[in-house]
């Protein structure tokens, strides 16, 4: 069995190489799908709170496995980066949806656009491996950025529909302006700050809007 010296040993070569997709991966067994999920979990948050050098040791700790189990799910940490860009949009895309069915369009909207924020978080935490991962697998990234932009024009058009938000707007401008606050300085209170800059981008958003409008 190979020792996890050796799986580090061969990490810089695979990664080199960019991560590698099973064409038919077999179905994992109960317990470690879980260990994976609760792997990526951890991973997500670590990534967010502290960069893409959060130590692997330390996530696999707080998932409760050892560094071994880790490096079995995730051979590499550009592996593990992939993984967890794909389900942070997953999960973005899946909140639009739920969101919709729950709350009239403008809360909806309103309420992704502050997820959005998390999302955020998570990818500049990622930001030095994405670049990585976007000269190796550039089709990652066209295929999950498309799957946002279509979540957020379908929000932004029910809002319109609705008359909750102004009818001269477009997804592309929302998406432009949410783009602001990636490239906002990484201060102690940027979660804080990105949330009421949301607020204030919705005021602007419901002013003049056929309900509820100013």
């Amino acid at each position: 069995m190979p020792t996890v010296e050796k799986k580090l040993d061969d990490q810089q070569t695979a990664t080199a190489q960019g991560p590698r997709e099973a064409a038919a991966p077999k179905p994992l067994r109960a317990d470690a799908q879980r260990n994976r999920d609760r792997l990526v979990e951890v991973a997500a948050t670590a990534f967010a709170e502290q960069g893409v050098d959060a130590s692997l040791e330390e996530i696999a700790r707080k998932a409760g496995v050892g560094i071994g189990t880790l490096y079995r799910h995730f051979p590499t940490r550009e592996h593990l980066v992939e993984v967890v860009y794909r389900r942070e949009v997953e999960a973005l895309c899946a909140a639009a949806d739920d969101l919709a069915s729950h709350h009239p369009a403008d809360v909806a909207l309103e309420q992704w656009m502050q997820r959005f924020v998390d999302y955020i978080a998570t990818k500049r935490g990622l930001a030095a491996s994405l670049r990585i991962l976007f000269n190796t697998n550039s089709a990652v990234f066209s295929d999950m950025s498309g799957r946002v932009s279509l979540a957020l024009r379908q929000l932004v058009e029910a809002a319109v529909a609705e008359g909750s938000i102004r009818s001269d707007i477009d997804a592309s401008d929302v998406l432009h302006a949410l783009g602001g606050i990636y490239s906002a300085p990484d201060t102690k209170d940027w979660r804080d700050r990105s949330r009421r800059l949301v607020k204030l981008l919705m005021d602007g958003l419901r002013f003049g809007a056929g309900k509820g409008g100013g």
